[in-house]
């Protein structure tokens, strides 16, 4: 794996930068069933990410667990729509716990086939990055997880979660000013297939380790 560049650390934030973290493969488990992923996320001591807003009809899955296990197939009854393994990669990390308030945005990504999978991921973690870091003013935690093996489900190439303290900051912060939204759609077009990426979640996280908030 190919470290991005480094952006510098801000304040308010433990980590910034993809130069300053070591990736790590984990398991993501995808689904629609909230008690059981929640459940799951326990058993694993992993983290719970859950989209139940009561109009989220047409959602591609309503939840995403993910978690680092030796025993994924305790991860099953949370993946029914589909189970990954992918590299962790943070690009911003807080300082402090979330607030009770915190929203994550989840977009799962399909990679644009005009550039193939190898090299959408690389502009997406070495490009991207960078340009969500600047222009998503109000986010406070950013983390990629790429898709290197798919067990099962859709044909997702990652999935992003850009996190706010809350949802008007999603709402009222999420770009700098049109020129920064421009800036990011652009990008976006040029290592996503747009078409075929689905609608995003705005997810609670529901279930963290102790010792784990990236």
């Amino acid at each position: 794996m190919r470290p991005a560049g480094a952006l510098g650390s801000v304040a308010m934030f433990a980590v910034e930068g993809a130069n300053m973290f070591q990736p790590s493969l984990e398991f993501v488990a995808i689904g629609d069933d909230v008690d059981a992923a929640v459940e799951a996320a326990q058993i694993v001591s992993g983290h719970a990410f859950v989209d139940d807003r009561p109009d989220g009809k047409g959602l591609p899955f309503r939840t995403l667990v993910r978690a680092v296990t030796d025993r994924p197939a305790q991860l099953e009854a949370a993946g029914s729509v589909g189970m990954y393994v992918v590299c962790v990669r943070p690009q911003r990390v807080r300082a402090a716990a979330p607030p009770a308030t915190a929203v994550i945005q989840v977009n799962a990504m399909v990679a644009n086939p005009e550039i193939g999978v190898l090299a959408a991921d690389a502009h997406w973690r070495d490009t991207h990055a960078p340009l969500a870091l600047t222009h998503h003013i109000g986010m406070t935690q950013y983390t990629q997880l790429s898709v290197v093996h798919r067990i099962s489900g859709p044909g997702y190439d990652g999935f992003a979660l850009c996190e706010f303290d809350s949802i008007e900051d999603l709402r009222e912060k999420f770009f700098d000013g049109p020129q920064g939204e421009r800036v990011i759609y652009a990008d976006i077009a040029k290592f996503a297939d747009r078409e075929r990426s689905p609608r995003r979640l705005l997810a609670r996280r529901l279930v963290v380790p102790n010792d784990q908030l990236r």
